[in-house]
């Protein structure tokens, strides 16, 4: 056990690259918020596209999308950084472009939005994680992905909130939240550009003559998986849970969402910071522990009805976040932690193919378990994230070839 890591505003930004990058990531972040949320009505109400097709076609782009991550990964273990970063933000702006230049009633040139504004979505994961990782280490770098994620949280929040505002406007609003979107994005991928970094492929391992191999993650990323799950739970389940089964008020799930948008914002970085006394491995293992035990939580909650049922499903999903929290601060963490440094890239890029396809199929997976009851729901959930938990805590890091004190130190 590693005493507590502390770190200092100024070497946070620092370590998260600098603070015209950090800006690139709220502005990516607010405009990202204004529009995934909606992107649905957009097809829907500007397009005249019904609801299913505009669903598929969602659906479509961002199964695709996955496709482009390994080409992320090789160009990242090529030296690209913030290239990559603000390529991934580009490309969303062409998506956007597409989206205002479709026609109502054509499917496809939305679908090819869809899968652009996905190629992006996915490619921005590995590249903004392989950046910090080149600019900071060890337990500075876990500190300053935490942060990166609750500063993109908080623009994905102010983001919905500002384009719920622009909602009453209707066609000619949503047209604008589509060409703010595009605006934000292309300031953002200006921003990253700015910073040019560029790792030293010629300093990795593969060129120095260590010929160790990328580490064996399949268990890790199997996990991942299911890890992934919880979150989609505040957009997906608990609405689900609280309004067709319980029948409370749609107040409930959004105060619930937004309460989750705050504490992941406020918590993220301190959470992290103090569990950085325990092992990496350690951690995402917990938080598959603390997972499954909301989960369970949720379905005591369900069955207490319409009285008590509402506010012990909000008191468990307060559990739930710390989970999230915990599992979002050494997931990633530990894969670059793990991946020598000349396949740093694709170790990311297989991670972040394995959180997609997570995110693509538990919207699926929950509403198909829902339809059997909670006990199915919740049930099911509980058993699969526990199994990935202790798959996580017994899995050997097999192709780091680490000795128990070398592995002790990087804390693994």
């Amino acid at each position: 056990m590693a005493a507590t890591t502390k770190i200092q505003p100024r070497a946070l930004v620092r370590a998260s690259g600098g603070p015209r990058y950090a800006v690139a990531v709220a502005v990516d972040a607010l405009g990202t918020g204004m529009l995934r949320p909606f992107l649905l009505l957009f097809g829907m109400t500007v397009l005249r596209l019904s609801a299913p097709v505009t669903g598929i076609a969602m659906t479509v782009g961002v199964v695709a999308a996955l496709g482009c991550t390994p080409a992320v990964g090789r160009w990242l273990d090529r030296g690209a950084r913030s290239t990559v970063v603000a390529a991934s933000m580009l490309v969303r702006v062409l998506g956007v472009a597409l989206l205002l230049a479709t026609p109502a009633g054509n499917v496809w040139l939305f679908a090819a939005a869809a899968l652009f504004l996905g190629i992006g979505n996915q490619a921005w994961p590995a590249a903004h994680a392989a950046l910090v990782a080149t600019v900071a280490h060890g337990r500075e770098r876990d500190a300053a992905l935490a942060a990166g994620r609750a500063l993109r949280n908080a623009g994905l929040g102010v983001g919905a909130l500002l384009a719920t505002a622009c909602l009453a406007g209707g066609t000619t609003a949503l047209q604008a939240l589509a060409a703010g979107t595009g605006l934000a994005y292309l300031a953002a991928a200006a921003l990253a550009w700015s910073v040019h970094l560029q790792a030293d492929p010629a300093a990795s391992p593969a060129k120095a003559g260590d010929a160790r191999p990328a580490p064996r993650m399949r268990a890790l990323l199997a996990a991942n998986v299911i890890y992934v799950f919880c979150l989609n739970l505040f957009e997906i389940a608990l609405p689900l849970v609280l309004v067709t089964q319980l029948h409370a008020s749609p107040v409930w799930p959004a105060a619930i969402f937004v309460v989750n948008t705050v504490l992941v914002v406020t918590l993220q970085v301190p959470i992290t910071v103090v569990l950085s006394r325990f092992s990496r491995r350690t951690v995402l293992a917990l938080a598959g522990v603390v997972l499954a035990a909301s989960y369970l939580g949720f379905f005591a909650a369900s069955s207490l009805g319409h009285g008590w049922g509402p506010p012990a499903v909000a008191a468990v999903s307060v559990v739930c976040t710390i989970g999230e929290i915990s599992y979002a601060g050494s997931a990633t963490a530990l894969v670059t932690a793990l991946a020598p440094a000349h396949v740093l890239g694709r170790a990311l890029a297989r991670f972040q193919l394995s959180t997609g396809f997570g995110l693509a199929v538990s919207p699926a997976v929950i509403t198909a378990l829902a339809s059997h009851g909670s006990a199915a729901l919740w049930g099911s959930l509980a058993a699969a994230t526990l199994l990935s938990a202790f798959t996580v805590a017994t899995e050997k890091d097999q192709g780091t070839r680490l000795s128990g004190g070398l592995r002790a130190r990087a804390g693994l």
